[in-house]
């Protein structure tokens, strides 16, 4: 079995790579011919202007990746391996790509309205919202079904606390948050890239030492396809991952931790995404409250490091290697429990 199952990750982790950096050879162009360039926020670092124009939406190269190398596994191991891709653990991974392909969706409508208003403004805030809520509540239905909204949540250094109704407020607006946050993160290049690799590698290894082996497949190919797309996406840039990537992204993130029964995990592989997006939350609470103060120089968090001098490829390391010391404290606490 140990075999058949290495076997699983190597051909999700491959086909992952290999698709998306491939599908950038055909997309990029295309993006370009459309002139589907990506617009500079006003109120961003200035220094960022010279990025204007460069290709967004490339997020689709990744989402191509990742569903081919599911398909690759699905096909070639569902008859050797049936106990290990049971239907139930199928279901469950598809439960995690709604929620991604959802998100995506709604990332998507943002990036094409920037692209056709030439203006680094999409969806409304309440638009964007009430869409996420939408498939935010679907994805929690599909968790009721499957069983896997037990209110009684580990939490480190608390154990097992119970939390009642409340777990379903909390699970519903953290569900929306991080997806939030790792669009927030994407604002480097590489960045979101470099930290989700990284926070798969995390789910990859949660996932191994729970026998949740769908899981694991998934976590690989998306390591997979990101690491391809670094191809394309590293310092500098030719292609942007755009709304359309971050929030599938922030689908997978959030949903990999509810599918293996452990939501809390997300507290250690999604660290650097909890981090960056709550500079941003601090900032503005500290601005309103001191009628116009700051604590950062600038939130995002990683923007601030730009503008200490720090080139966008050591931000991305060290971001990464924040995202490794959380998958480390994340995989001994799934050993040692």
């Amino acid at each position: 079995m140990e075999r058949i199952v290495s076997w699983m990750l190597i051909a999700a982790a491959v086909a992952g790579f290999c698709v998306t950096a491939a599908s950038g050879c055909v997309l990029i162009p295309a993006l370009h011919r459309l002139h589907f360039g990506q617009s500079i926020r006003e109120d961003g670092p200035t220094w960022h202007s010279k990025k204007k124009g460069t290709p967004t939406m490339g997020g689709l190269c990744f989402i191509l990746g990742i569903l081919a190398a599911l398909a690759v596994v699905y096909i070639t191991f569902r008859r050797e391996a049936p106990d290990l891709l049971s239907e139930r653990d199928v279901q469950l991974v598809l439960l995690v790509l709604f929620l991604a392909l959802g998100s995506g969706f709604i990332g998507f409508l943002d990036d094409f309205i920037k692209v056709l208003q030439h203006h680094n403004l999409g969806l409304y805030a309440w638009q964007k919202l009430l869409m996420q809520f939408a498939v935010t509540a679907v994805f929690m239905g599909g968790l009721h079904r499957f069983g896997l909204d037990d209110t009684a949540v580990s939490l480190p250094g608390l154990g097992r606390v119970e939390l009642g109704f409340a777990y379903y407020h909390i699970v519903f607006l953290g569900l929306i948050f991080l997806i939030n946050a790792v669009n927030l993160t994407d604002g480097l290049d590489g960045l979101c890239s470099c930290v989700t690799f990284v926070s798969m590698l995390g789910y990859l290894m949660a996932a191994s030492l729970l026998a949740c082996y769908s899981s694991a497949v998934l976590a690989t190919a998306a390591a997979g396809a990101c690491a391809g797309f670094l191809v394309w996406n590293f310092y500098p840039a030719r292609v942007f991952m755009g709304d359309t990537g971050s929030m599938f992204l922030g689908g997978l993130v959030a949903g990999l931790a509810f599918i293996l029964g452990r939501p809390e995990l997300v507290l250690f592989f999604g660290i650097v995404y909890i981090w960056d997006a709550m500079t941003v939350v601090i900032q503005r609470v500290y601005f309103k409250l001191t009628h116009g103060k700051r604590i950062f120089k600038m939130t995002p968090i990683h923007h601030a490091f730009e503008m200490r001098g720090w080139r966008e490829a050591k931000i991305d390391l060290f971001f990464s290697l924040i995202g490794l010391i959380g998958t480390a404290l994340g995989a001994l606490y799934i050993y040692i429990g």
